[in-house]
């Protein structure tokens, strides 16, 4: 563990194991060296005050001196300085979620122990977004342990996967959850002792280490810690921990009641719990500051209805755990299950034999080496030392760092980042990464097409101050600071930039080959090509020219004797590609078509006065064959314009002369139109066409 100097060349690394007890502080530092821990020292401290309660800190800035009095005492020990330390939280409002992980590979491939250590945390996170699910209350819960119960290769069940080849691999896993607040107190403590934490697991899971050997698991059994707090509760059974729970009835519920019954304070009334047994007759001072003396006998009777309370909540508690039946056997750790009639009164619970209920100890540690003088080797070490072997097992630990300003908590699996710390801080994934401008929809020609958005900036991220991305790693006190993304421009589109746009019409005229820029319908309108196509437009393509818009466009008159492809025509019979168009631009002749010729208003000055205003615009609002049309796009119209507004085959003349009335009157093609103005266009011997 970083920050311990060594001792020796052959110890190995050294690790600081801190127990936090309701009544006292252990602290244990040792190796391991092959399968034996060697404790290098071992120190307790009780505290001066009631600062716990049921296994919850309740004055962290005492128990943090209490912690920083115990690290004094093991460094002047050492002769070392201790910087990092392991520690375990007790089981109050212990949650717990079972649930299966899986992990598939591309193909058949060897197992390694990051292969399995994956597959975890898909567990432990998976379990986390299960809890979330069923929690009830306005507490945030952090994992702080974790057991694989079952691995799977490929299907099927196996002890270690380390070195098989599969293609796929599952974990079964339990999961245990606690409230911040019990999480956030240990954390406080150790850091006002000076001391950052190294790993975080549950007190169950460290004291099963040592009492319960993976040889004994197969066996369905039970390990109760009882400490002074509370009773911590784990079952195993086919080789694994299946169960964790906890009940806040331990060894200081009993001491409470010596309290009441001899009149003396907390610390004396705990001298005569730990003496009945050792002694025939205790000598005590009460509250007065008077002496009395009480008898073993009488504080076991005293307490004897407790401890079977405390018994059968823990039995209770074991079934309900255990598929609601008894375990074959109990092992009991901690200072609180060594009372007188504590054992006895489990067995008869739960209704086994009476040797199948024992306090474990120094039977259990035969793989622990003591190096120091004066060793504790009895029941109250047991999870001390398990918290110690915890940190080789895995590493549940939690950082704090800064995110925009505000202090977080993050569960550190050894590989935290930018993107972990944003998910805990719920920034949003679309504040992380560029934002697309609103896209713009439109139509052509009945088909749906889209114009997607420009792309925003990233989010702008420092830690530390330093420019960083969401894949940068992160440690304990790092300052992240991030700004959100922007969103890009919206999607833009001038009307020219449609592909079929780009392509032009050719046509012959009078002789020459020219070429036609192509044309388009927005909403029924004609519009230019650097016309901004809006959100919805309907647009239709123009693949032809009348032959009054091809001479526009020209700008040249358009004269009599009008062919198409040498077919007679009219100035609205429409061009299209590779069509040949002539007329006589000096002369008007008639033909069975229609021209500006056969319209005596139609002279020269007129259309010069046409083209002049030509480019002004506004809009002039017509009934047209019984249809309102809107002219746009002109400061002024004359009646052929409205052709361009029309579903009229002008080629559909079969012989017969055009009629165009406007208002009820015989109307030119070049006079003009005002607001209102009433149109008829139809063959003549038909009926009006619409």
């Amino acid at each position: 563990m970083a920050g311990v100097k060594e001792i020796r060349e052959d110890q190995g690394q050294l690790v600081f194991g801190l127990d936090i007890g309701t009544r006292s502080i252990v602290g244990t530092v040792g190796y391991l060296n092959g399968k034996q821990f060697h404790v290098m020292a071992q120190r307790s401290r009780e505290h001066e005050t009631r600062a716990m309660l049921d296994g919850q800190i309740h004055d962290i800035h005492q128990v943090g001196e209490t912690i920083a009095a115990v690290r004094r005492q093991l460094e002047e020990d050492l002769h070392c300085r201790l910087t990092e330390v392991c520690i375990a939280a007790a089981g109050r409002v212990l949650r717990t979620v079972t649930t299966k992980a899986e992990l598939a590979f591309e193909s058949e491939k060897e197992i390694t122990d990051e292969d399995i250590y994956t597959l975890e945390t898909i567990g432990v996170e998976r379990a986390y977004e299960e809890f979330q699910k069923i929690n009830d209350t306005d507490l945030k819960f952090y994992c702080v342990g974790y057991t694989a119960m079952r691995y799977y290769m490929n299907g099927y069940q196996i002890g270690n996967l380390a070195g098989h080849k599969a293609k796929t691999i599952e974990a079964d896993l339990i999961a245990t959850f606690l409230p911040d607040d019990v999480v956030d107190g240990l954390y406080k403590a150790v850091d006002i002792a000076g001391l950052h934490v190294a790993n975080l697991t549950l007190e169950p899971i460290a004291a099963i280490q040592i009492a319960i050997p993976e040889k004994f698991r197969m066996l369905n059994m039970a390990l109760v810690d009882v400490g002074a707090g509370t009773s911590d509760i784990s079952i195993t059974k086919e080789g694994t921990i299946t169960a964790y729970g906890m009940i806040p009835v331990a060894g200081d519920s009993l001491t409470d009641i010596i309290v009441q019954h001899c009149l003396v304070d907390f610390e004396t009334a705990e001298q005569i719990k730990r003496s009945a047994g050792e002694m025939e007759t205790i000598e005590y001072a009460d509250i007065m500051g008077l002496p009395q003396t009480i008898t073993s006998e009488e504080v076991m009777e005293m307490l004897s209805d407790a401890v079977q309370d405390m018994t059968h909540q823990v039995a209770d508690c074991i079934r309900q755990l255990n598929g609601d039946k008894a375990v074959s056997a109990v092992f009991v750790v901690g200072g609180g299950g060594i009372i007188e009639g504590y054992t006895e009164a489990l067995a008869r619970d739960l209704g086994i034999a009476r040797e199948r209920v024992a306090i474990r100890g120094k039977e259990v540690m035969q793989n622990i080496v003591f190096e120091c003088e004066d060793a504790q080797m009895d029941s109250l070490m047991v999870t001390p030392i398990g918290i110690c072997l915890s940190y080789y097992e895995q590493s549940n630990n939690f950082i704090f760092v800064e995110f925009n300003r505000d202090r977080m908590k993050l569960y550190d699996n050894g590989r935290m980042s930018v993107a972990d710390a944003a998910m805990q801080a719920q920034f949003t994934n679309e504040d992380l990464f560029p934002k697309r401008g609103k896209a713009l929809t439109y139509t052509v020609n009945g088909k749906s097409r889209m114009a997607r958005g420009q792309q925003g900036e990233a989010a702008v991220i420092r830690v530390n101050g330093d420019p960083a991305d969401l894949h940068t790693q992160i440690h304990s006190g790092d300052v992240i600071e991030v700004v959100a993304s922007t969103v890009g421009e919206p999607g833009k589109l001038e009307l020219g930039q449609l592909p079929e746009l780009s392509e032009r019409l050719h046509v012959t005229v009078n002789g020459s080959r020219i070429e036609l820029p192509k044309s388009a319908l927005v909403n029924g309108l004609i519009e230019h090509e650097f016309y901004e196509i809006q959100e919805n437009d309907d647009i239709q393509l123009q693949n032809c020219y009348t032959v009054s818009q091809l001479a526009r466009f020209l700008d040249v008159p358009l004269g009599g004797d009008i062919r198409v492809n040498d077919t007679p025509a009219q100035a609205d019979t429409l061009v299209y590609e590779d069509f040949t168009v002539r007329w006589d631009m000096n002369a008007a002749q008639e033909n069975d078509g229609v021209s500006f010729a056969d319209l005596p208003e139609a002279d020269a000055e007129e259309i010069a006065e046409y083209k002049q205003t030509h480019s002004q615009e506004k809009e002039v609002a017509v009934l047209a064959n019984d249809m309102p049309v809107i002219l746009k796009g002109k400061k002024a119209y004359v009646f052929v314009d409205v052709f361009d507004y029309l579903d009229f085959d002008l080629k559909d003349s079969r012989g017969r002369k055009i009629v165009t009335k406007l208002n009820d009157r015989a109307a030119d093609f070049m006079e003009p139109l005002q607001d209102g103005d009433v149109i008829e266009i139809y063959w003549e011997e038909s009926e009006k066409l619409t």
